[in-house]
């Protein structure tokens, strides 16, 4: 059989782009997109070849759970925690973990993750690893921070207010807290799953005011309705797959249960104990429970039913807004989101691929010493690699002509311009070394 059927099937606009790139010729001052990644990607238009026992996307997406990554892309963090303007708070793992490693000038990927997971997970470390490894010692040089989720990875829960795929403000709110410590840093994002939706969704508010010189979207849900109907049409995909993911939901929650229980005159007070006395609830009941009350902020919180809040949380229908450079990577056996948007909506900054195996954030094959590594860590690294090597940047890390809104100091809190009811500061006092391996007890890692 021909290994040519593995080689990923790319999107691309039939529009040009003007990626404006440093100049090597002298009358070449932009790229189309395919010609970008023609040059640089040259793992995206070559075979991906997944072990002949990973043979479709259900072993691919178990691998991610049950599979030893302990030992693999050790990384150590130092995390730093931020509070919210309604109390909340995020936590940011840096790596390296000494800033005095790493020039303050240095690229830097910042990372959403997946539903319930965290800057622990073996998806994230597989990128991060080789992108915060030394020039020297053959690796990107960059710095890697990861945005840890109200609540996920040990973030504690201080509001009653949860996160969601749709909801951007707190990743808003840390990007703009990057900014501030690492004014001339490039910055680039990258998201797994849920947090590919948050990204994906806010690129496309920030248009060309994007802080981001770039983003990456991997195994992102893109129209929730879609993929959670999925996940409830068959015996098999709510026992196996919607019920995992309820469960860790559920997890989480009763991990906060006591914090959250505080909140006594908030709605989440009135469903708190009925969602954590369910037995093996499905994804869709937990979000039926509390995420369409507590998975953001106002205006758009609360939603009257989950399906409401899945219509809203979509970012297919959004592709056209993004003016960045944006790839977004999927598996087409992925047995968790096997609907994503048949092209790129027109638009000239949006590259699009699948492969035909590779599961939900698997993509596992092995590698010339016999190792078994992340396939998609290829392209994503040369990506990163090229965006920073050939585009036109400014001497604040933007892309070269972009103006950005002005932010400052407002009762304590950065805030944005046009965004002044959200906030972030840093917590005084709560630094500490994270040691990004394994999983966090009682819950199924990988989703």
């Amino acid at each position: 059989m021909s290994s040519k059927r593995h080689i990923p099937r790319l999107a691309f606009a039939s529009g040009s782009v003007e990626l404006p790139i440093k100049t090597v010729q002298q009358d070449q001052k932009t790229m189309r997109m395919d010609a970008f990644v023609s040059k640089s990607c040259p793992s995206l238009y070559q075979p991906y070849n997944p072990p002949h026992w990973m043979h479709n996307g259900h072993v691919q997406t178990a691998y991610c759970v049950v599979g030893d990554f302990t030992k693999v892309d050790k990384i150590v963090y130092h995390r730093k925690l931020l509070r919210a303007v309604d109390g909340g708070t995020l936590g940011l793992d840096f790596t390296p973990p000494h800033d005095e490693d790493v020039p303050d000038h240095a690229p830097i990927i910042v990372v959403t993750h997946g539903l319930t997971g965290g800057s622990h997970e073996s998806y994230v470390r597989a990128i991060l690893a080789p992108a915060v490894t030394p020039k020297s010692e053959g690796g990107l040089g960059f710095r890697g921070i990861v945005v840890n989720f109200r609540g996920c990875a040990g973030v504690p829960i201080t509001s009653p207010q949860l996160y969601s795929a749709g909801h951007t403000e707190d990743y808003r709110a840390a990007i703009l807290y990057v900014r501030t410590r690492y004014p001339k840093a490039p910055l680039l994002g990258i998201g797994f799953s849920l947090g590919a939706n948050v990204i994906t969704r806010y690129v496309a508010e920030e248009g060309d005011q994007c802080r981001l010189v770039s983003a990456v979207a991997l195994g992102c849900p893109w129209d929730l309705r879609q993929n959670a109907s999925w996940l409830e049409s068959s015996w098999f995909n709510r026992e196996i797959y919607s019920k995992a993911m309820g469960r860790n939901l559920q997890s989480v929650l009763r991990r906060h249960g006591e914090a959250l229980a505080k909140f006594e005159d908030h709605p989440i007070a009135a469903v708190l104990e009925e969602m954590l006395g369910m037995s093996s609830p499905y994804m869709f009941e937990f979000d039926n429970t509390i995420t369409k009350l507590v998975g953001g902020s106002a205006p758009h919180f609360p939603f009257k039913t989950h399906r409401d809040y899945y219509a809203w949380a979509r970012s297919d229908n959004v592709i056209q807004n993004i003016r960045i450079p944006f790839l977004g990577l999927q598996s087409s056996d992925d047995p968790i989101v096997p609907h994503s948007p048949p092209d790129c909506a027109g638009n000239g900054w949006v590259v699009l691929g699948w492969t035909r195996r590779g599961g939900h954030l698997g993509w596992f094959e092995y590698d010339s010493d016999g190792q078994l590594r992340r396939w998609v860590r290829k392209p994503v690294l040369e990506w990163f690699k090229a965006i920073i090597d050939l585009t036109d940047l400014d001497e604040d890390g933007n892309i070269q002509g972009r103006v950005t809104k002005p932010f400052g100091i407002v009762d304590g809190f950065l805030r944005e311009e046009g965004k002044e009811q959200f906030g972030i500061r840093e917590i005084a006092g709560c630094d500490g070394e994270v040691v990004g391996v394994g999983c966090e007890g009682g819950l199924l890692a990988g989703l």
